[in-house]
């Protein structure tokens, strides 16, 4: 990130906002590719990849480029971002059916991940890791929207409780309520891939 003169990130976030606002075509683009990573963190954690996702992404930096004018500055960027890139997953859940390509069971997983788990060869083993992190996207995939997006923010997109709440919208308690929820549901979802080793126990 390239700081203002006073070194002070706040103050570099308001000057490039202010070239966004004149309509800075420079601006805009350095805009996207400081904030894509982290709206595309956010959405991709809700969607999943696909097109479902491409289109969230857009739609969250058109919403905000629309309402840039009235942005005051109240939360950050980042959290302003988050906020409407999660609105927006959360209204593209509810538009659409689950299909059976994205929800796989756990079951199915498993079988693969027990079988790689016989080998010790180091491609068997990026195998198994890649099988253990689609195991944990099927179980994040199974919890209700609400639990999900706080996992999402708090535990993939690395936000504080106090960020996870401003961006959703809700006290910090209901943060941490719906966190111990989430992380509950996912132990039993989880439960069976690590009892057959598919996922490694930490200990």
């Amino acid at each position: 990130m390239t700081l203002s003169p006073s070194g002070d990130p706040r103050a570099d976030e308001r000057a490039l906002l202010d070239r966004v606002r004149a309509g800075d075509a420079r601006a805009l683009r350095e805009f996207v590719a400081r904030y894509e990573p982290v709206v595309a963190s956010t959405v991709i954690g809700m969607l999943g990849r696909g097109d479902d996702a491409d289109d969230v992404g857009q739609e969250t930096f058109i919403r905000f480029f629309d309402a840039v004018g009235s942005f005051r500055g109240e939360a950050s960027v980042k959290t302003y971002l988050q906020r409407i890139a999660m609105n927006l997953s959360l209204n593209a859940l509810k538009r659409q059916k689950r299909s059976a390509q994205r929800f796989v069971s756990i079951d199915d997983h498993e079988s693969g991940a027990l079988d790689l788990a016989l080998s010790s060869s180091g491609e068997h083993r990026a195998q198994r890791a890649q099988d253990a992190k689609e195991l944990v996207d099927a179980a994040l995939d199974q919890l209700p929207p609400k639990h999900r997006a706080v996992v999402v923010l708090r535990m993939i997109d690395g936000c504080s409780t106090r960020e996870t709440a401003d961006a959703l919208g809700v006290p910090e308690g209901t943060v941490l309520s719906r966190l111990a929820r989430a992380m509950k549901q996912l132990q039993g979802l989880l439960a069976p891939a690590r009892a057959g080793g598919a996922i490694p126990v930490e200990g």
